[in-house]
């Protein structure tokens, strides 16, 4: 498994000046993915729990949708990773700082209230890197443990075929992979995703479905601010609960065990204490 991108950090983003006190419902909305979907439901359902009501806009789209609908006013909050910033915001990508957590974060912030009076919230202490998984058998018959393997496997002409998601594939992470580890992927060797769900490329690469033997997962495999100013303190302990181990545990739950986004938000909100 090979990592880029290494602090995408994941941050509540919360538009300011997007309702009146008399519209108090708050939008939360989430990307298509279950992780997104999953933290979305935590953030929903701890509003609530705190007499803010809210309205459910979860897995609308990718990323480029979801951000149109922040700016848009169209909804008012959701997790976004920060490395997004540089690589689709602001068009900075090249920038060392988007490689840290807190520098990453705190440039984010800083241009997204400047440009948009878009507030970061508290990040989670996660990094939720794009990484690239071979399948087993399929990495052990060519030798391939680390990103430099499989670039060696690539350019010596290895039969890849990789499911990705368009974001992944469009968005430059797989062109900056390419460049950095000295392989090109031919398209047809790519199997593009509208969305980007991690269980929908794992399991087809685990199933060869469309021949597909490796797949594009994430390392951890997030006029308001007038009417409801509590939300930043409500959403805080919860992005500050979450770790690399915990957020792979929960997705798991969802990816693997098939359980529902809503059930483990509600297990683990009250398991931290934060849901009664």
């Amino acid at each position: 498994m090979a990592k880029i991108l290494k602090s995408l950090c994941a941050a509540a983003l919360l538009a300011l000046g997007a309702v009146s006190p008399l519209e108090a419902a708050v939008v939360v909305s989430s990307k298509l993915s279950s992780e997104s979907a999953m933290l979305g439901q935590m953030i929903r359902l701890l509003l609530e729990a705190r007499g803010i009501p809210t309205v459910d806009r979860l897995r609308i789209g990718a990323t480029s949708v979801v951000r149109q609908a922040l700016l848009a006013g169209e909804i008012d909050l959701y997790v976004e990773y920060t490395g997004n910033a540089g690589l689709l915001f602001f068009n900075d990508i090249a920038n060392p700082a988007w490689k840290d957590l807190e520098q990453g974060y705190e440039l984010g912030s800083r241009l997204d209230y400047a440009a948009n009076r878009i507030v970061w919230l508290t990040p989670a202490r996660a990094s939720n890197a794009w990484a690239l998984a071979v399948r087993g058998d399929v990495a052990q018959a060519n030798y391939v443990r680390t990103m430099s393997d499989f670039g060696r496997w690539v350019a010596g002409g290895g039969d890849v075929m990789l499911i990705c998601s368009a974001e992944f594939a469009n968005a430059g992470a797989l062109r900056s992979l390419e460049r950095t580890y000295g392989f090109t992927l031919r398209p047809s060797q790519l199997i593009v995703l509208a969305g980007g769900e991690t269980a929908a490329t794992i399991a087809a690469a685990a199933a060869g479905t469309s021949g597909a033997n490796t797949a594009m997962v994430y390392g951890t495999d997030g006029g308001i601010a007038a009417a409801h100013p509590q939300i930043a303190a409500i959403v805080k302990p919860l992005m500050e609960s979450f770790d690399p181990e915990t957020l792979q545990q929960l997705n798991a739950r969802v990816q693997i065990n098939g359980e529902s986004d809503e059930a483990v938000a509600v297990d683990y909100l009250k398991s931290k204490g934060l849901l009664r």
